[in-house]
């Protein structure tokens, strides 16, 4: 299985080396560390410490900014000097897409600079330009890379899968640590949340095997809203802080920013301060951590109101404080001659952490093909209500689909219209469509690569105007926000993929 974890049984956190953005330190034996961005213009000074006066006071500590040009990386100056007045505590992280040049600006004001490894594709100098920047100011890097916009060598080489992200963060880990510069953070984001699991254990692993501590930053992309996006984010990144992986999280949501920080928050506490527990090992060579292999005769996973009799299937219950570990201990190696049904009681009487604990130890079981089914019990929630998380659970594995999925960005200032009211009115036109994957995104440098497992795309193109796509083919651009909705139904129609709603649905 190679060596992404040190052991699947006995939770042990990954060890990384110490990485300083502002006034504070990412990995090492520091706490687990949430962070979010902004959705304003980062012109607008006035709008942008005000977002993240919201955001400090959710308990924010780590701001990445929209950082389009040089004179949004300039503006980052005094962007901080009026935040810090504010929340001295604050840091703040440049977000860049595609020009290097706008990089080494925002590396005279940041904190952290964030890039793509996509934009530097050849050996012309700007890296270690900006490594150099960096460098000078003790500004942190963080090597960002995300499903759908892969160098063409990396894609031509592996095409856009997890391996070829974790190959295209581990080239330029590699040459940072040519240049002898540490302060480096990576992430490797998708929203399709199996792809998302599998590069992150690819590229630990492939640290691991080249003798690097670097802190990982955990997030799904466009993971959406409400209770769904929640889920989708806690399976995914919760598989990942399970095994020890994982020093900064991001939950991102098509909502206001500072509402990411309590959910991401309450993610990262489901893993800290447990007692210390280990199970019996199992042999890792049976256990496959990096493809999605189903179950030997496979059906569509229960539910426990779908089991017609308790002794038809065998139920195995985690009572430890490491479900995901004592699981495995029990699950992997062995056959068993009925369904496994996977159970665990919560006690919590708030929905958002109860979801977000359930997605968390339940999720993994299910991206890793150890169980065909799903028993969780909370005395404060009625079965309709562990039904819809058990449903939402399982769709972010992608082994049961039971609703539309929307793949939508949480917006940021490169957004080109209301994103959260947009994906509302979609939701109502369209959320009957089972099985459908819808993506909204703001703007051109999120979609259409990131909506790279989407059937239908709505993406911002110019102001108000949006661009469809079919997959990640571009069928109209530009069309008036006012037709948008309408023309893509027309599309979905015309496809032969629109069914009209029952009686009760919308």
């Amino acid at each position: 299985m190679g060596n992404y974890c040190k052991s699947l049984t006995t939770y042990l956190r990954r060890t990384t080396c110490a990485v300083r953005v502002g006034c504070h330190t990412i990995g090492g034996d520091n706490p687990v560390v949430v962070q979010t961005m902004t959705n304003t213009r980062t012109l607008d000074t006035e709008g942008s410490v005000a977002q993240i006066d919201a955001i400090a006071r959710a308990g924010g500590r780590i701001v990445r900014l929209t950082t389009r040009d040089e004179r949004e990386a300039a503006n980052l100056g005094p962007i901080g000097e009026a935040v810090r007045r504010l929340h001295p505590e604050v840091a703040l992280v440049a977000d860049v897409h595609f020009v290097p040049a706008v990089a080494a600006v925002a590396a005279t004001t940041a904190d952290k600079v964030r890039i793509n490894p996509g934009n530097y594709n050849d050996r012309g100098g700007k890296f270690e330009e900006l490594v150099e920047l960096c460098r000078k100011r003790g500004v942190a890097l963080r090597i960002g890379v995300n499903h759908g916009s892969l160098a063409k060598k990396i894609f031509d080489l592996w095409g856009d899968t997890p391996e070829g992200m974790a190959a295209s963060a581990m080239e330029f880990l590699e040459r940072a640590r040519e240049l002898d510069f540490h302060n480096v953070v990576v992430s490797l984001k998708a929203s399709n949340v199996r792809v998302m699991i599998y590069a992150y254990r690819l590229l630990v692993k492939a640290m691991n095997e080249a003798g690097m501590e670097y802190p990982v930053h955990l997030g799904v992309t466009e993971a959406g809203n409400h209770l769904e996006g929640r889920i989708k984010s806690a399976v995914g990144i919760g598989a990942l802080l399970a095994d020890g992986i994982g020093d900064t999280v991001r939950v991102s949501l098509t909502e206001a920013p500072e509402n990411e920080i309590p959910a991401a928050q309450m993610l990262a506490d489901h893993f800290t301060g447990r007692p210390e527990e280990s199970f019996p090992e199992v042999d890792a060579s049976l256990f496959e951590p990096y493809r999605f292999t189903p179950r030997p005769a496979a059906t569509t996973p229960l539910l426990w109101s779908e089991v017609a009799r308790p002794e038809d299937v065998e139920v195995v219950e985690a009572v430890s404080h490491h479900p995901v570990q004592e699981w495995r201990s029990k699950l992997v190696g062995r056959t068993f001659n009925k369904p496994v049904v996977l159970h665990r009681r919560y006690t919590t009487a708030n929905k958002e952490l109860f979801a977000i604990q359930a997605a968390a130890d339940f999720g993994v079981m299910f991206i890793d093909s150890l169980a065909d089914g799903i028993r969780i019990e909370n005395p404060h929630f009625s079965q309709a209500e562990i039904d819809e998380i058990a449903l939402i659970i399982l769709q972010a594995a992608r082994v049961r689909i039971s609703r539309t999925e929307y793949i939508a960005c949480p917006s940021c200032g490169r957004t080109l219209y209301d994103i959260e009211s947009t994906l509302a009115a979609i939701k109502a036109r369209t959320n009957h469509l089972v099985g459908l994957k819808i993506g909204v995104m703001g703007c051109i440098v999120n979609g259409p690569g990131e909506m790279a497992d989407a059937d239908y795309g709505y993406v911002g193109g110019l102001p108000d105007h949006i661009s469809l796509y079919r997959g990640r083919t571009l069928v109209e651009r530009n069309v008036p926000q006012s037709e948008a909705i309408d023309r893509l139904v027309e599309l979905i129609k015309a496809d032969g993929r629109w069914v009209e709603p029952t009686e009760g649905q919308n």
